[in-house]
């Protein structure tokens, strides 16, 4: 009975002392967010955008409305390169965020396949925000009188039609030639596409209209 007790009594304190060190933990360490350019590990991130020739003068003319945004706001660097035609953009050392560089990319992009800088400068601000581009042929194989009725189909009489699906599924529409560009989101992409396509297709615009009624108001019900 003697030799028992002790032990128990060892087998309590030992208890005891890794209660109170299991308490005592070193409190957890709280690591600063890291900046734009330690991520990279310094490195300097570039972007170029090549700019098409019948856009240099609307380039010349919206400079400032560009630049402005992407430097003051982005923190990103933004220059013209006469030499090789293009738009560069890099990060500094007071970025805050890398994915800033590409929504840059992508606004000066968007601004060189036509769309105005109002509608171009959402991409900056919203993250859900895309430009999805196709060309006509993709939908149809069409040539001669046929594309060119197709494409006056696209547009309307002074732009009615383009105008009316753009309001109705909340996306801007750039008519180049036979490409077709859109910029929204991406439930309201869809629509747009699926509405000139059908215009592509042959469907007259009436029938287009009553189509987009129905979709838009089914979206108004979800949200």
């Amino acid at each position: 009975m003697s030799t028992e007790a002790p032990t128990s009594m060892e087998t309590e304190t030992v208890a005891s002392e890794t209660k109170l060190e299991s308490n005592t933990l070193p409190p957890k360490p709280k690591f600063e967010p890291l900046k734009a350019h330690e991520m990279s590990d310094g490195r300097i991130q570039f972007r170029k955008v090549s700019v098409p020739p019948h856009r240099y003068s609307p380039l010349k003319k919206y400079w400032m409305d560009i630049y402005t945004p992407i430097y003051e706001q982005m923190k990103i660097d933004i220059r013209m390169n006469l030499k090789v035609r293009k738009v560069e953009l890099k990060t500094r050392s007071d970025t805050p965020d890398v994915s800033n560089l590409q929504k840059c990319a992508d606004f000066v992009q968007a601004f060189m396949l036509g769309f105005d800088v109002p509608d171009a400068i959402a991409l900056l601000r919203l993250d859900e925000l895309y430009v999805e581009s196709f060309e006509i042929k993709d939908v149809k194989t069409l040539r001669g009188e046929h594309l060119s009725r197709a494409i006056g189909r696209l547009s309307g009489k002074g732009g009615k039609t383009k105008f009316a699906i753009e309001n109705a599924t909340k996306t801007r529409i750039v008519i180049a030639d036979t490409k077709i560009h859109i910029l929204g989101s991406f439930a309201n992409i869809k629509i747009a596409r699926d509405s000139l396509c059908s215009l592509i297709l042959g469907s007259p615009a009436g029938k287009v209209y009553s189509k987009l009624r129905q979709v838009t108001a089914r979206l108004a019900e979800r949200f």
